[in-house]
């Protein structure tokens, strides 16, 4: 094995990919893992985060045949307002472990926003278990949403698997604003609705639960069920209201769309282009170039080259260097 490599992550609601690397070869190996990192009193766990890593990024350095990593781009769900503890202590980790020196810690926003658009002006809406919003002027970075599906992700995957699921139950109970085809496909999917707490409710993984029914939510919605439409064309409002609040001033920028909910298709994207047209004329919606992973690829590359040309921000953006035991961490990208 000869050489050094980057490692590039991105950690979500659903589990974890990691790809390395190497400049001027691109991606070499890549592998996955369906176990979210957990979330307690400290916020996002480094310690579970680093016990699937480590053996994952060993082995891929294996496969590549680098013999060393000397820099990573760290992508996380929840790294913005619950990743005190990975900034504290991943950079050390990553360089004990796998000698990286040079680290760029990322809400899971930004490696989306990189992945969609690229170090360009313009506005993102990420869309998967949950939902953000960002946008930036090369400036700066700003936010909407991305509170976590108890507080906000207005319009994610958990948020309509949610809503598909109260009028499951509502239609059980013989409420109004109950549906009898998403409540005949919630008990397809996970039997009988009276016991729907006792599968959600214990589970630390309910946000990615919830958000598996979102397809079916979807499903009804393309098929006519007006209760999925009104669910569907709700969280697209909820997506382009949030994008409108970060899109740049000028309000002419690019809005890009990245997440596995734009699966869906049509169904939300027709009423979210509607949506959009009302609150951004002068904004173009554009097809992602790649996903969060790819932005996470992009940012270690370019940090294996030299500075990034995107803004740093404390929680959202920041760059670590470790010497010996030494971090130091800046949220000055640009040197």
């Amino acid at each position: 094995m000869t050489g050094a490599g980057y490692l590039a992550v991105d950690s979500g609601g659903s589990g974890l990919r990691a790809v390395v690397g190497a400049s001027g070869r691109g991606p070499l190996a890549r592998a996955s893992s369906d176990v979210p990192v957990r979330t307690g009193e400290r916020g996002l766990d480094p310690r579970h985060l680093m016990e699937q890593l480590v053996p994952m990024a060993r082995a891929l350095c294996a496969e590549a045949g680098l013999d060393r990593l000397d820099t990573a781009a760290i992508g996380a769900a929840g790294m913005a307002s619950l990743g005190d503890a990975l900034r504290a202590e991943l950079p050390g980790g990553l360089a004990r472990e796998l000698g990286v020196t040079r680290a760029a810690l990322a809400a899971d926003a930004v490696t989306a926003y990189v992945g969609a658009l690229g170090p360009r002006p313009g506005a993102v809406i990420a869309a998967g278990t949950g939902l953000i919003a960002i946008g930036t002027d090369l400036a700066g970075w700003r936010r909407a949403d991305g509170w976590g599906h108890l507080l906000g992700d207005c319009g994610g995957g958990a948020w309509i698997g949610r809503a598909g699921l109260e009028a499951a139950l509502r239609a059980h109970d013989g409420r109004h604003g109950g549906s009898a085809r998403l409540l005949a496909d919630a008990e397809e999917m996970f039997g009988p609705v009276t016991g729907l707490p006792g599968q959600v409710y214990p589970r630390a993984d309910r946000a990615a639960v919830l958000a598996s029914f979102a397809p079916r939510v979807g499903a009804c919605a393309a098929g006519g069920d007006p209760v999925a439409v009104d669910i569907v064309r709700t969280a697209a409002r909820h997506m382009a209201d949030s994008a409108a609040a970060v899109c740049p001033a000028d309000g002419t920028s690019v809005v890009g769309c990245t997440g596995g909910l734009f699966g869906l298709g049509e169904v939300v994207l027709a009423p979210l282009d509607e949506r959009l047209a009302e609150l951004l004329p002068r904004a173009r919606r554009v097809p992602a170039e790649g996903d969060p992973l790819h932005g996470a690829v992009r940012i270690a590359e370019d940090l294996s080259a030299g500075p990034l040309a995107l803004p740093g921000d404390e929680r959202m953006l920041c760059v670590t260097s470790t010497r010996g035991t030494d971090v130091t961490l800046t949220t000055d990208t640009r040197t």
